[in-house]
């Protein structure tokens, strides 16, 4: 079959030309669009894998102004718990707060603090607020089998404030009276919500967080297709999930179609956004956006730890695929998250330069003290298990469906399409997104761009060799101390 080959360009074949400008790093804004209606302050969003993101790092990057998406390995209800942790980790006015009776014992105090984090506890009695039990109030273990109404403190002792009471004069109540709680209660004395010092105290110290309309933070969930798809977007959605993204390897097909339209009809899924991925190409940008795609997401083989393009032979290099799905896009205003490939920070310029609205990252977060699994140790250094979700490892676990494959199919008859590794542990994932912004903001600098819809506009790719490639890179001596944001790459002449 005659046929014109097209070139295919990755992030290492080109760089951006510095332009003319009066931008500084200092001065420009990285807010952007991850879907139609949610705002990122960031353009960085965790990728939905077992060794990335559960609440853990999802709360830390929605704190940096970023969001996470749940992986989906785990049973639905568990998912679901998982966006739930996110959703309460900060949340200025708490409605329906964990509540203890006057006669239940301090242990059942203590089992909630356990198990669900939660320290001070509100008392009530048929609904009407009657006191407050700190955690000062039962640090002994020989209290555990007392009842709660003989350590709590009283309303009399409680500083309380009637529905209506706005949030700014909460706060100012909590730092006058000095208490780790605020109690909101209605003319019948029964109790609303409270306001926690703690979510006080996360609001003054992380101001770039990514918050909903009701101070909480912001998360994202991943599905698969038919009706488990359903079933695990209808159990976040009762836990607060913003957005939801189809999680395929080939989202250019008939099941997530399928998929896209029963969620984006479900009433109880009305008011969050629906993601559709994986894609590569023009056609199939425009067609998951015809079906009312709220973004789409594309990478097909990009990925650290993906083996597609060579065990299948098919994928399109990452800067060629984000400008199709771009071209795909046409006039619409639907985001485009590029999903794989990102080494360094100047990758994700250069992501966003070729027509993305943010950037999905797996292996830089993969390193991060907040991702899932332990950290080892191999030869004095500190490493953090990374795999794909095409791995057999995961696919043993219940991935197997974003590929394709028969849930039954037992693991001998698995086709992997990805591996196992081991990364680098890199600290903090705050640290991380400190050093991968700071190179996106001299990248807007460079290229005169104050924002990331000014890059889309101004920047201007050159292709470029293999040995501009080396020349790219530190050469002709020997490192012997690395920078926080910069890992020496091999070469192959």
């Amino acid at each position: 079959m005659k046929q014109e080959f097209q070139q295919g360009i990755t992030f290492d074949d080109v760089l951006l030309l510095p332009l003319k400008t009066n931008i500084t790093p200092n001065n420009v804004n990285t807010k952007t669009k991850l879907s139609k209606n949610i705002d990122l302050n960031i353009p960085l969003v965790s990728a939905p894998m077992d060794t990335v993101t559960e609440s853990k790092l999802a709360i830390a990057l929605a704190m940096s102004g970023g969001l996470g998406f749940i992986h989906r390995n785990l049973t639905p209800e568990k998912q679901a718990e998982e966006v739930a942790k996110v959703k309460r980790f900060r949340n200025s006015f708490i409605e329906n707060p964990l509540t203890l009776g006057p006669d239940d014992l301090i242990k059942d105090a203590v089992k909630i603090r356990e198990e669900k984090g939660y320290k001070n506890i509100p008392i009530i009695d048929q609904g009407k607020l009657v006191g407050l039990l700190t955690k000062y109030d039962y640090f002994w273990p020989d209290d555990e089998n007392l009842t709660i109404k003989k350590r709590m403190k009283t309303l009399k002792e409680l500083v309380i404030a009637p529905v209506g009471t706005s949030l700014n004069t909460a706060r100012q109540l909590i730092r006058e009276k000095k208490v780790p709680v605020l109690l909101i209660v209605d003319k019948k004395g029964l109790l609303k919500s409270i306001v926690a010092r703690s979510d006080v105290a996360k609001n003054l110290q992380f101001p770039e967080a990514n918050k909903d309309s009701r101070d909480r933070l912001r998360v994202g969930g991943a599905v698969g297709v038919k009706a488990e798809a359903i079933l695990r977007a209808e159990l976040m959605a009762a836990s607060g999930v913003d957005v939801i993204t189809i999680d395929t390897a080939h989202g250019h097909s008939q099941n997530v179609f399928e998929t896209l339209k029963a969620l984006k009809k479900n009433k109880k899924l009305q008011d969050i956004d629906i993601i559709a991925g994986n894609i590569a190409t023009a056609e199939a940008a425009k067609e998951l956006i015809a079906l009312g795609a709220d973004a789409v997401k594309v990478g097909v083989g990009p990925g650290s730890i993906c083996t597609t393009r060579v065990v299948a032979g098919v994928g399109v290099p990452q800067i060629s695929a984000i400008q199709n799905a771009a071209k795909g896009r046409g006039k619409s205003t639907v985001p485009i998250i590029s999903d794989g490939g990102i080494r360094y920070s100047g990758d994700i310029v250069k992501a966003l330069a070729a027509g993305a609205d943010s950037v999905m990252i797996g292996g830089l977060f993969a390193a991060t003290e907040e991702s899932p699994g332990d950290i080892t140790y191999m030869g004095g250094q500190m490493y953090k298990i990374y795999r794909g979700m095409g791995s057999i490892e995961a696919m043993s676990q219940g991935a197997r469906d974003r590929y394709g494959l028969k849930k039954d199919e037992t693991v001998d008859k698995l086709i992997p399409e990805g591996i196992v590794g081991q990364t680098l542990f890199k600290g903090k994932l705050a640290d991380r997104v400190h050093q991968l912004i700071g190179g996106l903001r001299a990248g807007l600098g460079y290229t005169g761009s104050k924002n990331i819809n000014e890059l889309h506009k101004r920047a201007k790719f050159i292709q470029i060799s293999h040995s501009s490639l080396r020349e790219s890179h530190p050469h002709d001596v020997s490192i012997i101390k690395e920078a926080p944001n910069y890992q020496a790459a091999p070469f192959t002449d």
